[in-house]
């Protein structure tokens, strides 16, 4: 029916449009965010991991120069992808953000699935995010003369021989759950200096590198097929796969929709403009890493940091890796922000424990969501390798943009109604009561295009006998599974209202 609440009930019950809109005025958080904070919190989140951590790894064992070509397949399905972000933000302002579009368009059910998948992805990436904070901040120490003990700085699994846990990235998290319970003012501000910053540093190396490239170091491009997904075109996709996930800050953007002074408006603004800024950054520093530095090298935890040193500029490389952690610092900020967000308005919806959505008194953030998501992020950043935790979280990036991609297609053709101050540009064509857009189809193909080659990596680890991947996911899956039924069905507000 249109305009209301779907007749459906139980677990494919479809929240209304009215009722999210509804929300937004009724959540007690505060309106604090214009577009330019929308964009810096986009920018914040994505020039992380994506930039100083994971292209090394992904040069040296995928791709080789041609990570760049990697960067722009992953780019293009984030680019596409955005608009339709954009579309159904400015439709529906609410936290939650993929959920919550999930949540009206198709159902409760499928909601939950995708908020269970949101919840690992988050919190999976403060733990990467972490992970390579830690390297850095060891790596910086070491150029003081102060050596941090291998057990302090390496995980559980697949660190070091001995007994090892993680303990320098449990610290970054439980700082930055700090300064989210202060408040979304407060990590607006931090955001913005740690934006600055780091801008500026990517900015210095691109500049002292363009001097130093040797275009002999991007010879052979596209390094010839070694197997498997070892270089070679699977090699480039399998690349594209693992940086995926540092373009997740557009989607953060999304979830401030609640704490934005105009939605409608600002939304769109904040995720196209981070992501048109930090694809160009992207392709900059990638040409620079690979073009002073031999691909098979950059397989370290701070490939920019080693760049910069084989610049003949060793003075720089100290800024440069203190520009890292202000920059992984800004990211880790950032996720944790909308990792509590969707847990947020999924409490608000009772599929989550109301403990997810309590509002400090006086700071107004829901604080013990904040503190509960970031003791869960550090206990995974101490156990589990970056190599695991960015695969899990490229592999969940994946899911929630292609959904996003199909409520866009599935809200146009079921409530073709609804004001959309804006609309994915392109149009497409109608298929009886559906409408296909040329824009949300593509980008769906190519975010699930991303996601296939980490499904069968995950598979092939299982069958050489390294399963612990395959059996963390079905841990997690069945946790989900079990926690909907005994809870987030019972417990729902459209369960209750159809009860009622």
């Amino acid at each position: 029916m249109a305009g209301g609440a779907r007749d459906l009930t139980g677990p494919f019950a479809c929240k209304s449009i009215e009722a999210l809109q509804a929300d937004a005025t009724s959540h007690g958080l505060r309106r604090t965010l214009g577009p330019l904070h929308l964009v810096l919190l986009g920018i914040g989140c994505i020039l992380g991991a994506g930039i100083y951590v994971l292209p090394g790894t992904a040069a040296a064992n995928f791709a080789g120069p041609a990570v760049m070509i990697s960067f722009v397949l992953a780019g293009t399905a984030c680019a596409l992808t955005a608009l339709c972000y954009a579309e159904l933000a400015s439709t529906m302002p609410v936290s939650g953000s993929s959920y919550s579009y999930c949540y009206a368009a198709i159902g409760e059910v499928f909601a939950w699935g995708l908020g269970w998948i949101l919840m690992l992805e988050y919190t999976l990436a403060s733990s990467t995010l972490a992970v390579g904070f830690s390297s850095y901040l060891t790596s910086l120490l070491r150029d003081f003369g102060v050596v941090v003990p291998p057990y302090l700085a390496a995980p559980l699994v697949g660190g070091t021989d001995g007994f090892s846990l993680n303990v320098l990235a449990v610290l970054a998290i439980a700082a930055v759950t700090s300064v989210l319970c202060a408040g979304v003012r407060q990590s607006a501000g931090a955001n913005a200096f740690l934006v600055v910053v780091k801008v500026t540093v990517l900015v210095v190396v691109i500049s002292v590198g363009i001097g130093a490239i040797d275009t002999a170091n991007w010879e052979p491009f596209v390094p010839p097929h070694e197997g498997e997904f070892s270089f070679g075109w699977p090699g480039i996709v399998r690349a594209a796969s693992i940086l995926f996930f540092a373009y997740l800050g557009f989607e953060t953007v999304s979830t401030a929709a609640s704490e934005s002074r105009n939605p409608q408006r600002d939304m769109p603004v904040g995720i196209l403009g981070a992501l048109f800024v930090c694809t160009a950054l992207y392709l900059a520093v990638a040409a620079v890493l690979t073009g002073v530095v031999p691909y098979r090298e950059l397989g370290v935890a701070d490939p920019v940091a080693v760049a910069v040193d084989r610049m003949g500029h060793p003075g720089v490389a100290v800024f440069v890796k203190v520009g890292a952690l202000m920059g992984l610092a800004s990211v880790l900020l950032v996720n944790a922000y909308g990792q509590s967000r969707i847990t947020f308005q999924m409490s608000r919806d009772g599929m989550l424990p109301a403990a997810f959505s309590r509002v400090h008194e006086r700071f107004r953030t829901p604080y013990r969501g904040i503190i509960m998501l970031g003791a869960i992020s550090a206990v995974c950043a101490a156990f589990f390798p970056i190599a695991m935790l960015a695969d899990l979280v490229s592999l969940g990036a994946g899911l929630a943009f292609a959904t996003v991609c199909f409520c866009t297609m599935w809200l146009r053709s079921r409530r073709p109604e609804l004001p959309r101050p804006f609309r994915v540009p392109l149009g497409g064509f109608q298929v009886r009561r559906a409408w296909i857009g040329y824009i949300p189809a593509t980008a769906m193909v190519l975010c699930i295009a991303m996601i296939l080659p980490v499904l069968i990596d995950i598979g092939l680890q299982a069958a050489s006998g390294k399963p612990l991947m395959a059996i963390f996911l079905g841990i997690y899956i069945a946790a989900g599974a079990a926690l909907y039924a005994g809870y987030g069905r019972r417990h729902s507000a459209l369960g209750r209202g159809s009860k009622a």
